[in-house]
């Protein structure tokens, strides 16, 4: 009679070792979530010192860029309008040479025919001496213009690029001193993911991208879920701890874990 009790006993006992297994399995999951959690916040915690920093960099060189093509273009046009004074200046040279010229022509003609055709010469000659003259007053009033607007664009390319040095700096010393650190974590986030199923892998970093703060898995905290806040039910608490299996807030689809697992994570070193 006691060879059939302990017969009995042991038959009892193989499905709640069964059962234990599979809860340790889920357990594992869940702590192997939470490290990398864990430690991806800490690589957000890092890049967020650096706070609007690098899109404030990005905008500057963007400024810049734009500021140093437009003085390009602004100093070519300059240039332009200073070489048509030029050209204007040195058209009226040899306009009024030509005058000189067909004035001493003058002077030989034969006959009332050619002493009109050089008049008409000389009159051509100096109506457009007329012209250049007011096309060079315009263009040195374009050219004061234009070197007023090269001058201010200077002076702003100058401040933009200043502070674009001072910014980048600022980024520099910032990634310099946390660089080291967000390298061994992101190591360590590389080498815990390796640990997790690929299902799991991609419904985490589905739910990691689509969350504001970054948090996927969270721990609950007072009755409440650690990521949207919400309340969870007692028996949704009690499915939890049990670790039977993985189990998402209702409300913001994050996956939640007891403190079982959090002092897993955190009692590590």
């Amino acid at each position: 009679m006691a060879k059939t009790e302990t017969k009995s006993a042991v038959k009892e006992e193989k499905p709640s070792n069964a059962a234990t297994k599979a809860e340790i399995t889920i357990a594992e999951k869940l702590v192997e979530l939470y490290r990398l959690q864990h430690l991806d916040s800490q690589v957000d915690r890092i890049r967020t010192q650096r706070g609007e920093l690098p899109l404030e960099v990005q905008d500057l060189e963007d400024e810049v860029a734009g500021l140093e093509t437009r003085l390009k273009k602004l100093e070519e046009d300059l240039k332009e309008a200073e070489t048509a004074v030029s050209d204007k200046n040195n058209f009226i040279k040899d306009a009024k040479a030509s005058i000189k010229k067909y004035e001493g022509q003058q002077g030989k003609v034969r006959n009332n025919r050619e002493y009109d055709s050089l008049s008409k010469e000389i009159e051509f000659q100096n109506l457009e001496i007329q012209l250049a003259e007011k096309r060079i007053k315009e263009g040195k009033a374009q050219i004061e213009t234009k070197s007023a607007v090269v001058e201010e664009s200077k002076t702003l390319y100058k401040e933009r690029k200043k502070d674009l040095e001072l910014k980048k700096k600022e980024l520099d010393d910032i990634i310099a001193e946390t660089e080291k650190e967000e390298k061994d974590l992101q190591k360590k986030s590389d080498t815990a993911a390796k640990h997790i199923e690929e299902r799991l892998l991609s419904a985490y970093r589905r739910i990691r991208s689509n969350a504001r703060n970054g948090l996927a898995v969270v721990p609950v905290e007072r009755g409440s879920c650690g990521g949207c806040f919400n309340a969870i039910p007692p028996q949704r608490q009690l499915d939890i701890s049990s670790h039977k299996k993985i189990i998402v807030c209702e409300h913001c689809g994050r996956i939640l874990v007891d403190e079982y697992v959090v002092d897993r994570v955190k009692g590590e070193k």
